[in-house]
């Protein structure tokens, strides 16, 4: 059963020319952002350890993310790209974080629904990526890591549902949809995830 929203705004057919034509780019951001994904499930964990209904979770999310990182390292291997000397700054996730409530029960709900807006953003633009591949192995696994993602945008939100009403849970993730549209709109176009 499907509980995460839709993004509200699509993506632009330029930020897909853009890691199409850069593409060797997009593969160490792509592995920067799994690297990223993992460490953010496992802060929930450490942050929030007696949230013991939703631990169990997180942990498979975290080594599914983890996993996903081990894959496109791999393949960036057999293309011959290096990861990225440095993690840069992810603007587009610092502009969702700084619009957070501050409590921290509020925050905790904030901080589930911004992933499952991650993860469904993330899935929306594998889809674009995998549907756009000519090459059968990079379509098969983007075609599974769109598959992949578009799972955990509502694993966060059934964990939100273990603590708060789903009409609060609802009406807070229909203001971070229309948030998350306001923030990528904003952004630069490069062969980035985000």
């Amino acid at each position: 059963m499907k509980l995460n929203l839709d993004v509200a705004v699509a993506s632009k057919p330029e930020w897909l020319e853009a890691v199409l034509g850069d593409f060797n780019s997009f593969l160490q951001d792509h592995a920067d952002c799994e690297r990223k994904a993992s460490a953010m499930a496992m802060s929930f964990v450490a942050k929030y350890p007696d949230r013991v209904a939703i631990i169990p979770e997180l942990i498979e999310t975290a080594v599914e993310e983890l996993e996903h990182f081990q894959q496109v390292y791999q393949l960036m291997e057999q293309k011959g790209v290096q990861l990225a000397p440095s993690m840069g700054e992810d603007i587009y996730v610092k502009r969702l974080l700084k619009q957070c409530y501050s409590g921290r029960n509020e925050r905790f709900m904030d901080r589930l629904l911004i992933a499952s807006v991650l993860e469904t953003r993330g899935a929306e633009r594998f889809k674009m990526v995998a549907d756009a591949l000519e090459d059968e192995t990079l379509h098969k696994f983007y075609k599974m890591l769109w598959i992949s993602e578009a799972k955990h945008g509502h694993i966060f939100v059934k964990m939100a549902m273990n603590y708060f009403d789903k009409k609060t849970v609802y009406d807070r993730l229909h203001w971070w949809i229309d948030r998350e549209a306001e923030v990528i709109d904003s952004l630069e176009i490069k062969a980035a995830l985000h």
